[in-house]
């Protein structure tokens, strides 16, 4: 039976954020599914996500979930509902039973308020981002972008275009699972991910799941800046766990 990779965006992006390692995916004949989330629906949380992701695999097997960013509390209901043979983590948060997105930051002591802001600024920016009076941080591909910054100038600007609004409802709202889903887990972080630091993401590894992630080049959107060398690794794990 045939692998299905789905891709699950994070906060406030969506399938165009896959595009290229989608495009990368496929050229190589392989099954992809990217899946857009409801994230501007305020009266959407992390159950409605998950049956966004749900019904976009209707009737495919062998799943593969790729779980970007904010995407690491939806993917595990995911996994709670469907058969799922693998779950890759990617430069993923990762939640606690009960605990709710806005509380993640605070509770694994995330490194870097500053950044944090940043981040947030780059998303309001959106469209009007490089315009004067925007923050350098909410400049794509900026030295100060937490995004962005490793991507060609052209299409950090298009991607930073593409922000979604994101409600804040599934941020307020309690991770529902009791524990981890019992499912093959694949942690990959990317060294030069200024959101997400590779020595936090490390140590939340190591503590919420024990694991050793795996590491790449790169920062927080290594599906943009490295979709080929992202690839390779995705076919890898995949093949390990059929295996």
């Amino acid at each position: 039976m045939t692998t299905t990779f789905v891709l699950i965006p994070g906060a406030a992006c969506d399938s165009w954020h896959w595009h290229l390692l989608a495009a990368e995916l496929r050229a190589r004949g392989r099954a992809v599914v990217s899946v857009d989330l409801p994230c501007e629906d305020d009266a959407a949380g992390l159950e409605e996500y998950a049956d966004a992701v749900v019904a976009a695999v209707a009737g495919r097997g062998r799943l593969t979930l790729v779980a970007h960013s904010f995407a690491g509390f939806t993917a595990p209901l995911v996994c709670a509902r469907v058969p799922v043979d693998l779950l890759v983590l990617l430069a993923a948060m990762v939640p606690l039973p009960g605990e709710a997105p806005q509380e993640w930051w605070a509770a694994t002591k995330h490194p870097d308020a500053q950044v944090r802001r940043a981040g947030r600024a780059a998303q309001r920016a959106g469209a009007s981002a490089g315009a004067e009076g925007v923050p350098e941080a909410a400049v794509p591909g900026s030295a100060a972008d937490p995004f962005f910054q490793d991507l060609p100038p052209d299409l950090a600007a298009e991607a930073a275009v593409r922000w979604r609004r994101q409600s804040e409802t599934p941020a307020a709202r309690p991770w529902p699972m009791a524990a981890w889903p019992p499912v093959d887990t694949q942690f990959l972080l990317c060294r030069q991910d200024r959101l997400f630091p590779a020595p936090f993401l490390r140590a939340l590894a190591a503590e919420r799941l024990g694991l050793v992630p795996d590491e790449m080049e790169g920062g927080h959107f290594p599906m943009l800046s490295r979709p080929i060398e992202l690839a390779d690794r995705l076919e890898s794990y995949s093949a390990t766990t059929a295996g």
